[in-house]
């Protein structure tokens, strides 16, 4: 029986193939993707760049072990979520650049489609108007791309698809517009603000208030299933095409769940990325969120029902420290600043709330700016890169607190993995301020390996498939005084009162 998955791991600044057998990473490959800002708050993805690059690291992976595709035993896809593709069903051709996750253009449009009421939608989308989601971002390219908004009049209903990355993916690789296949999973299209998360459908008055047509949107599958959810055509070494089953499809977050093994109701896990980004599994029920957070699907496996998560998500995390590198020229690289941050010992009085677009959860406020405060002549360098790793930790307790809140009890434990989790400094400084022991997941590839479980077992072709992955390469426990963890948390409390209103 074929064993090997290959998953494609589109993510917001790379795309990655990393090809499992038996849970374990045998090859892999990587390609940075352009970031686009054409206007402050803007951020685009070229589509066509970004299906050119998964194609060849795909291609780049297999090479590495010799391999060829019909060797797979399936595909699966974990990509970077919200960010939508407007593209012609026809042609195969995209209308516009991606408008991704981050971008703030559709503030104005989100504030007018509120009605004073941020939470209009919350019973049926578990999430909030925001910039943030995907419903938004469709009504600006329909707003302001004549040939789109001209081919949704003159040419066949359906012919102008919006889709989130996942479904651009899956019809490149499924032929295009001769494979004309447009699906999405459940916790892509449950991150549009389209989609009802009681019934997993289109909702038709969410539809109508974006006025969205729902010919135009891709079709709603499992996020795994042992009959494929698509079938991809693959160039094949030997000049010919193999087709090759989509096993799983997984938005990224929600993969780096099933990455954790975080299937029972009550397990939480964080992922330190670009951003920061906290599900915690509420099982078969959806809880809606009192404390600003997300309700939000974490996953639907073919014959069983869906799962949810309450989820927490922080703009700024990986991005911060590279920001301080990039623009600040505070150190010469995010591993010197993690040096500088070391030596710092503590920060000094120094507080950095990284508001540079709005705070998310659980504040959403997008009148929220940046600040820096607390600086005094003695305030140095390593001080600053100090607030700043604090600054994720202080965001993760706010997000924590309001699980706690929702769900009656208190979150007493956390696996973490991503790029950021490999900082020792980082994961001791969680366990002080969140004053219980935290995690760092066994794999750095969580969110890979996850949408590698699905697609296995769903296919059944990994005799560990079903088997725990071990949570944690490393425990750190609290070391902070209480007094002090309170001195620190009153302070950062303070300086997140002080960004809000800004604008």
């Amino acid at each position: 029986m074929k064993t090997l998955i290959a998953v494609i791991d589109q993510g917001t600044t790379s795309s990655r193939c990393i090809i499992f057998d038996q849970a374990v990473a045998v090859a892999q490959a990587q390609k940075p993707h352009r970031q686009l800002y054409p206007q402050p708050g803007w951020v685009e993805h070229d589509p066509i760049e970004i299906v050119e690059n998964c194609r060849e690291t795909l291609a780049a992976a297999l090479e590495q072990k010799g391999l060829s595709a019909r060797s797979l035993a399936g595909l699966a896809i974990t990509n970077q979520r919200e960010t939508v593709v407007a593209w012609n069903r026809r042609t195969g051709r995209p209308y516009a650049n991606a408008i991704v996750w981050q971008d703030t253009r559709t503030a104005a449009l989100c504030e007018k489609i509120a009605q004073g009421r941020p939470d209009r939608f919350e019973d049926r989308t578990g999430l909030p108007i925001s910039t943030y989601f995907s419903a938004p971002k469709i009504r600006w390219l329909i707003d302001h791309t004549p040939a789109l908004a001209r081919d949704l009049v003159a040419r066949p209903a359906g012919e102008v698809v919006f889709g989130t990355l996942d479904a651009w993916l899956v019809y490149n690789l499924c032929g295009g517009p001769g494979g004309n296949t447009c699906i999405t999973d459940v916790t892509n299209a449950g991150r549009t603000m389209l989609m009802n998360i009681h019934s997993l459908q289109w909702d038709v008055e969410l539809l109508k208030a974006f006025d969205v047509p729902m010919e135009s949107l891709p079709l709603i599958t499992p996020s795994a299933s042992a009959a494929p959810l698509a079938v991809a055509r693959l160039g094949n070494v030997d000049g010919g095409e193999a087709e090759v089953p989509i096993l799983s499809i997984l938005g990224d977050q929600q993969a780096a769940l099933v990455g954790h093994n975080a299937m029972e109701p009550g397990q939480c896990k964080s992922t330190l990325g670009t951003g920061c980004f906290i599900l915690l599994n509420t099982g078969s029920r959806p809880v809606r969120s009192q404390a600003g957070l997300l309700t939000t699907l974490a996953y639907q496996f073919n014959g069983h029902d869906p799962v949810y998560a309450l989820e927490g998500s922080i703009a700024m995390a990986g991005s911060l420290l590279t920001w301080l590198v990039d623009q600040w020229k505070l150190a010469g690289s995010v591993e010197e600043l993690l040096a500088l941050a070391q030596d710092a010992g503590d920060n000094g009085g120094v507080y950095l709330v990284p508001a540079f677009g709005g705070l998310l959860a659980p504040h959403w406020r997008s009148d929220a700016r940046g600040l820096l405060v607390g600086l005094t002549h003695h305030s140095s360098r390593a001080q600053i890169a100090r607030a700043a790793l604090e600054a994720v930790v202080f965001q993760t307790y706010d997000v924590l607190a309001a699980m706690a809140k929702d769900m009656a009890r208190a979150v007493a434990t956390l696996s973490i993995d991503g790029g950021m989790s490999r900082s020792d400094l980082l994961l001791q400084l969680h366990a002080d301020i969140l004053n219980f022991p935290v995690r760092r997941c066994s794999s750095h590839e969580a969110t890979a390996l996850g949408a590698a479980r699905a697609a296995a077992q769903a296919a059944q072709c990994w005799a560990t498939a079903a088997e725990p992955v071990p949570q944690g390469l490393r425990e750190f426990t609290p070391q902070l005084a209480a007094e002090d963890r309170d001195r620190m948390l009153g302070f950062w409390h303070k300086a997140v009162e002080r960004a809000k209103g800004w604008l």
